[in-house]
């Protein structure tokens, strides 16, 4: 049996808010639309992404933290 490795498809910044998601196309992070506006922040901000232990890049598994784990 092998696990695939699903990568995020969006992150936001914990410091500004700005919002990306994967353009597969562009084979690269655009900035998010939402509601027609686009998701900046702040430009002078050096981005910290929400990368925590709740996400899991392995499908099929559960996340740590989730309702499996009780």
């Amino acid at each position: 049996m092998t696990d695939e490795i699903v990568p995020p498809t969006e992150r936001q910044c914990e410091l500004c808010g700005r919002t990306d998601r994967w353009d597969a196309d562009k084979q690269n992070w655009v900035i998010a639309v939402e509601d027609g506006e686009r998701q900046v922040g702040n430009k002078h901000c050096i981005h910290e992404w929400d990368i925590n232990g709740r996400y899991n890049p392995v499908e099929g598994k559960p996340s740590v933290g989730s309702d499996a784990d009780a």
